[in-house]
């Protein structure tokens, strides 16, 4: 949702620092991986307890992450296998931060509150396989209540108050779950009609090739006529 309403007008600011970038050394990758070891320090410190300061490492740790894509972008830098990196790295970042709410709410609340963050991932993770697989097979995926942004967003939110991460893990998980469905039904609806589309272009292709030759034929004996005459 994030990512398809306000990604744009983000962009429009951080390019400038993008630009201002290229000027040093600093490579996306450099970005990618600093956002990385921010989170965690991220995920350390909520899991000792200290979530104020677990949230300004959160919020740092996303800053690297919208200025990779703009620095690569003014560099022209952009590159396959930098998208993957960046994808590959988004999911592990994810991953860890999660891994020190679990940390925390084990401490505070018992093993059982643990394994909802796990779950929230899990779920997550179920949403980006979603996309990638839709996007193999040449459908469309985007989309949907919980993105990332809106995960971190959220996350970012339950940090501010001690005893209310628990019911935003709570929350999150029925979001994240609401948006698999959503993506479910999109890319099974895309699915179901992309066949029979395909099917009527093909059929399409051929009625046109077969007036082609037609036209072509009747052309070529006109002319032999012509000729004849």
């Amino acid at each position: 949702m994030f990512d398809g309403k306000f990604r744009v007008h983000v962009e429009k600011y951080v390019r400038p620092v993008g630009v201002g970038l290229t000027r040093t050394k600093i490579t996306p990758d450099h970005l990618t991986i600093a956002g990385l070891v921010v989170s965690v320090a991220a995920a350390v410190a909520i899991g000792a307890g200290f979530l104020r300061l677990g949230l300004l490492l959160v919020i740092a740790a996303a800053l690297p992450d919208l200025l990779d894509g703009a620095l690569a972008k003014a560099a022209n830098a952009s590159s396959q296998r930098g998208a993957f990196f960046d994808s590959t790295v988004d999911r592990l970042t994810d991953a860890i931060m999660l891994g020190g709410v679990a940390w925390y709410l084990g401490d505070t609340r018992g093993g059982t509150a643990a394994v909802l963050p796990f779950a929230v991932m899990a779920v997550s993770s179920l949403i980006s396989y979603q996309r990638a697989k839709a996007e193999a097979l040449g459908l469309h995926a985007k989309g949907g209540l919980m993105e990332r942004a809106e995960r971190i967003v959220i996350l970012c939110v339950g940090l501010l108050f001690d005893s209310g991460l628990y019911w935003v893990m709570w929350a999150m998980l029925v979001l994240v779950s609401v948006t698999a469905v959503q993506r479910f039904v999109k890319i099974w609806r895309q699915a179901a009609v992309a066949p029979a589309t395909a099917q009527r272009l093909d059929a399409r292709r051929s009625r046109r090739a077969s007036r082609r030759a037609a036209f072509a034929d009747r052309r070529a004996r006109f002319g032999s006529r012509r000729r004849d005459g």
